[in-house]
């Protein structure tokens, strides 16, 4: 199906996101009328900030589960309620909702890809050592998926249905997002497409939830065991090397005030 045809949901996975949620929200239904929010178990009060706004449906974790499960239940929800495809950003605000229809446009002119919202604008204002662990996953993923990939550990991207259907692959946490990249790669023969975004890491986002090392670590230990266990998977890594990125920069849009 065509983008600008497809029943497209918001997805936002929260932990403790009380400051910053209920912007994040009514920016992004400014673009779309309908949002998800999975609340992972916050202990301040972040749901209880949007339950007021039209066109919110808010699922709760009991306990704190990790991104990754809290995007598995927005993939189930979306599926369930028949919606063809899902927007996901994350709760902080480091995501700018304008960016929307530029992932849709994407979406629309390469349909059956992942569109993920790449942040190669100001990419300077990332802090070096984030940078240099996000290019090294972008090596070993776009090794797994047979394609160079940039910005593999974005939070803002467009998953067509297919991608949806994968939801209970089987790791969590971080991983979960680099998981599903491969899968769908592997599964369902899918490209990802890079849209330009703005690195967006100083002024008054809370610190990552993402732990530098061990989270590393943890994406680092799947994505080289996937590779050795499907035997290095040598034509898919000079693939990766040979080919150009997939980039698609559509016109900006104008920003909220």
């Amino acid at each position: 199906m065509n983008a600008s045809a497809a029943r497209v949901v918001v997805l936002v996975p929260a932990l403790n996101e009380r400051a910053a949620i209920r912007g994040v929200v009514q920016s992004a239904l400014r673009q779309l009328p309908e949002l998800i929010l999975v609340d992972d178990g916050s202990s301040d009060g972040t749901a209880e900030v949007v339950a007021d706004l039209p066109g919110v449906t808010v699922l709760r974790h009991d306990t704190p589960q990790g991104k990754g499960e809290a995007l598995r239940a927005g993939f189930r929800y979306a599926l369930a309620r028949d919606y063809d495809a899902v927007l996901t950003m994350d709760g902080d605000g480091q995501h700018a909702a304008a960016d929307i229809p530029r992932l849709l446009a994407a979406a629309a002119r390469y349909p059956r890809h992942i569109i993920v919202g790449a942040r190669l604008i100001n990419r300077e204002c990332q802090p070096a050592i984030r940078r240099w662990a996000n290019n090294f996953a972008d090596w070993g993923i776009g090794w797994a998926c047979g394609q160079r990939l940039v910005d593999t550990q974005s939070g803002q991207r467009y998953y067509p249905r297919g991608v949806l259907e994968l939801a209970d692959t089987g790791t969590g946490g971080f991983v979960f997002e680099s998981e599903i990249l491969i899968e769908a790669a592997w599964r369902l023969g899918m490209r990802v497409v890079a849209v330009p975004i703005e690195s967006r890491y100083h002024g008054e986002f809370r610190a990552s939830h993402f732990r530098s090392l061990p989270d590393f670590w943890r994406i680092t230990r799947y994505v080289v065991g996937r590779i050795v266990r499907a035997g290095l998977l040598w034509k898919n890594y000079r693939r990766s090397r040979r080919e150009a990125p997939l980039i698609f920069d559509p016109p900006s849009q104008v920003r909220d005030g």
